[in-house]
């Protein structure tokens, strides 16, 4: 029988944010602790202590123990931005798009989010949680213990809803992304917000966390999307935006109107859009792998951390613009692509992507009280988590205080 505490012992380094406030701002974000010759205690899914070994206590009764000689220890990684839900592949788009197409043009010969729809629709309930269950094992190999997991490949009642339930399954955070795109099945943007707003936001409601909606050329208009969020707002969802990816639409504007928990994307925002931005509390969420697999500009993340902005990372992990779960080769592009120092890019996909998701009181930080969600990393410091691009770095992972992973 398993202990419930768990010792990791040992450590070469234990690195974590520093204690404070989140989201973590400007100079603050690379404020991370770094303990030598360290150790972490579980009691109970939840650390009771950590620190040097020579403040390690006397422990009486039963305790599991990891030895952590040679391994660096960071909190469990949180995917505050993935697209899990979804069968089929678009690996025929990759190969076209490497041939010269845009994702835009692909999108509108019915490609891209509606090629992923078909095949999503064609599958059921069991198929839907099997993949989910799937792409998260991948998550959890690269270090990820939380992660948030949209719908928007059913885009009707059955599928979005099996969606939802799919993510909230492999414990994930669900979000209803319900204005991802129009169905072929009807005529206009408008007719099915008219339909998903009476028909599926009162069950998704009751599934779902926060909700998103995408602002785009092809997609939906500010005011389209100003409609679908007020109506999520009022059922007491969170509210999200996918904005500012391939135009600047307004859709940090209407972010910071509706009080937004997050934009994501904003590889096309400017220094108007990085200033305001700074001046809210709308996080902005980059998403460099995106970016990089559709060969777009990078986001300001330099502008925006300079200016004040609260800013995360996450992988965008879906079938056609960024099929990638690794957040570890997130935080490689964070500092080669955006230059972002290894420490901002750490505190960036932890404690300010939990923020992202309404739990940065228990996750995100390896200190008391918090949940006991570990990555151990095979390197002599804890910055080859940025440094090795694309290293097969975590050994072990430790979610709620046990095991859930081991190399």
């Amino acid at each position: 029988m398993t202990s419930p505490r768990l010792l990791v012992r040992d450590l070469a380094q234990l690195a974590t944010p520093a204690t404070g406030a989140a989201p973590i701002r400007g100079g603050s974000l690379r404020e991370v602790q770094v303990v030598e010759d360290a150790f972490v205690l579980c009691e109970d899914g939840r650390i009771a202590a950590a620190g040097p070994m020579r403040d390690l206590p006397q422990l009486d009764g039963d305790v599991d123990e990891l030895d952590g000689r040679g391994l660096c220890a960071i909190p469990g990684l949180v995917d505050c931005h993935t697209h899990p839900c979804f069968l089929g592949d678009r690996v025929e788009e990759f190969a076209l798009r490497a041939g010269g197409a845009s994702y835009e043009e692909l999108h509108a010969a019915g490609g891209g989010i509606l090629s992923t729809v078909r095949a999503t629709r064609a599958g059921g309930a069991d198929e839907l949680r099997a993949a989910v269950e799937r792409h998260r094992g991948w998550m959890l190999r690269a270090g990820t213990t939380t992660f948030e997991g949209k719908s928007g490949y059913g885009l009707d009642r059955e599928t979005e809803l099996a969606s939802l339930e799919a993510v909230a399954a492999a414990g994930g955070v669900p979000t209803w992304l319900g204005a991802h795109a129009v169905p072929p099945e009807l005529e206009d943007a408008d007719a099915y917000l008219d339909f998903a707003l009476a028909e599926v936001l009162p069950r998704a409601a009751e599934l779902a966390r926060a909700a998103d909606v995408f602002v785009e050329q092809g997609a939906f208009t500010v005011d389209q999307a100003r409609r679908y969020l007020e109506a999520c707002g009022d059922a007491g969802l969170a509210l999200r935006l996918h904005g500012d990816q391939f135009t600047e639409l307004g859709a940090v504007e209407l972010a910071i109107e509706l009080d937004a928990r997050s934009i994501d994307h904003l590889e096309a925002t400017a220094d108007t859009g990085v200033r305001a931005l700074a001046a809210s509390d709308v996080a902005a969420v980059l998403l460099p792998a995106s970016a990089l697999f559709l060969d777009r500009p990078m986001p300001p993340a330099r502008a925006l951390v300079d200016a004040g902005a609260a800013v995360a990372l996450a992988t965008d992990f879906n079938p056609g613009s960024a099929f990638c779960e690794s957040l570890p080769l997130v935080c490689s592009l964070a500092c080669t692509q955006l230059h972002l120092a290894p420490e901002e890019a750490l505190t960036a996909c932890t404690v300010n992507a939990v923020h992202v998701l309404g739990l940065a009181d228990r996750r995100g930080r390896i200190a008391a009280g918090y949940d006991a969600d570990l990555v151990l990393l095979d390197a002599p410091d804890w910055r080859h988590l940025a440094y090795h691009l694309g290293g097969d770095l975590v050994t072990t992972v430790v979610q709620r205080g046990a095991v859930a992973w081991s190399r």
